[in-house]
């Protein structure tokens, strides 16, 4: 039986721009301009300085919101960690993982270094490349053991490279096969709140790259990198059934599922500030009569956000701290780019607001689950104030409105580190609302770049 790693390669180099559905075609302009935006907000994140000086300038590919080039491989990585670093991108909750993100990195870097890459060819290979990847997540039935939006991601990038260079199914086949034998990311970083979460994802990126440098250059693959007794499934995740969502290609596009990211927080803590919102919609609450509150949520999302808040938080650590994101909502109703500063998230009355929140597990037995959540807020009169979220807002069944996601994209605009015009985000706005009319995407990096 050939391994799944096929029907993959099959959707990839079969599927025309007219097959894609409409709600898929939308989707993907919506997602390609917010992680435009999610990578000029990373633009200023902690290490950026620091990783830019690592690798050598002088190359054709660029950075969003920097100035100077760098050798493709090395472009990807940047963008893959400037584009997570700030916790921003979007997610597809089944899969867990952040679709957009090594794939949108490897892609500029594609179209800086080649050309040749209009908007329709970047809006198919988007899609087909988040429905690889998802169908990945999608089929896992246990918890992440390894850092999923990058390895799957890795996958998500292949396939859209390969669906620009109109790759063959053999060069495909071996581009997934040399990508799969470099995957890395560990969960470790997460547990521990680490900046290293977001260089995964960049490290994923530059290797994506280079397999499909590698397989364009006639190096051999593997035949079993889903399911062999070594492959994807069984080794970086535990358990799954590939085959159970092998029918769904063509006909369930993922990229319509995803879930954009309101807050610049983990995607884990949104279904606490969620509720948090919810019940400051309905009630005056003063957060300076709040005595308790209480955060009733998944196993997942306890692992990803449950860690404790403390004094000398780093600005990684507190992106992602359900306790920190409830306690900023809870005092502003609001949280934003900069409420993630060091001087922000050691503020000593944001970290007594947050020391009275507790996060508890519920009962829900799916390990990939990040709902429901309940929280309780307790007042000092002996109000309770208590809301369950099923649905977390930024998913497309409880969507962020199209002002929302355009506010959204406008602010990170404004935080890129080389200082963009505001008039041409209303032009970035524009051109990708008509991405299938820009014959060259290297215009939309030009004004991402300055």
């Amino acid at each position: 039986m050939q391994d799944a790693i096929e029907a993959f390669a099959d959707h990839v180099i079969n599927t025309e721009g007219k097959d894609i559905a409409d709600e898929a075609w939308l989707a993907a302009k919506t997602y390609i301009l917010d992680t435009f935006g999610v990578g000029l907000a990373g633009s200023t994140g902690p290490y950026v300085g620091e990783l830019l000086n690592a690798y050598p300038s002088g190359g054709a590919c660029r950075v969003l919101g920097q100035k100077g080039g760098y050798a493709p491989a090395d472009a990807a990585l940047l963008n893959g960690y400037q584009i997570h670093n700030s916790e921003f991108d979007c997610v597809h909750e089944k899969a867990v993982i952040h679709t957009m993100t090594v794939l949108l990195s490897v892609l500029l870097a594609e179209a800086d270094r080649r050309g040749k890459t209009d908007g329709a060819n970047l809006i198919r290979a988007s899609v087909l490349g988040v429905d690889v990847a998802c169908n990945l997540g999608v089929a896992c039935s246990t918890g992440l053991q390894f850092f999923r939006p990058a390895t799957a991601g890795t996958f998500a990038a292949i396939a859209a490279m390969g669906a620009v260079r109109r790759y063959d199914k053999d060069t495909l086949l071996r581009a997934f096969a040399l990508g799969y034998s470099q995957l890395c990311g560990t969960m470790q970083a997460h547990t521990e709140g680490s900046p290293i979460l977001a260089l995964q994802i960049g490290l994923n990126a530059r290797n994506a790259v280079a397999a499909c440098d590698l397989a364009e250059h006639g190096l051999p693959g593997l035949t079993g990198v889903l399911e062999g007794p070594f492959g994807f499934f069984g080794l970086y995740e535990k358990a799954g059934d590939i085959r159970s969502v092998l029918p769904t290609l063509g006909k369930t596009w993922r990229i319509a599922e995803v879930a954009h990211k309101p807050f610049p927080s983990g995607r884990a803590t949104h279904g606490i500030v969620d509720a948090i919102q919810e019940l400051q919609k309905e009630a005056e609450i003063d957060a300076a009569a709040i005595t308790k509150v209480e955060a009733r949520v998944p196993s997942l999302t306890n692992h990803l956000v449950g860690r404790p808040v403390h004094d000398a938080m780093e600005i990684n650590y507190a992106r992602l701290n359900g306790q920190y994101a409830a306690a900023v909502m809870l005092s502003r109703g609001f949280i934003g780019i900069d409420d993630f500063t060091l001087e922000a998230i050691r503020a000593p009355e944001r970290v007594a607001l947050a020391r009275k929140v507790s996060i508890v597990v519920n009962d829900n037995p799916d390990p990939n689950a990040l709902s429901p959540v309940e929280v309780d807020i307790h007042m000092a009169d002996g109000t309770v104030h208590s809301k369950r979220i099923e649905t977390v807002y930024g998913n497309p069944a409880k969507p962020m409105t199209r002002d929302a996601h355009l506010a959204k994209f406008r602010r990170n605009w404004e935080s890129a580190a080389c200082g963009l015009k505001d008039v041409d985000a209303e032009v970035m706005i524009n051109r990708v609302d008509t991405l299938e009319t820009v014959p060259d995407i290297r215009e939309l990096i030009d004004l991402a770049t300055g």
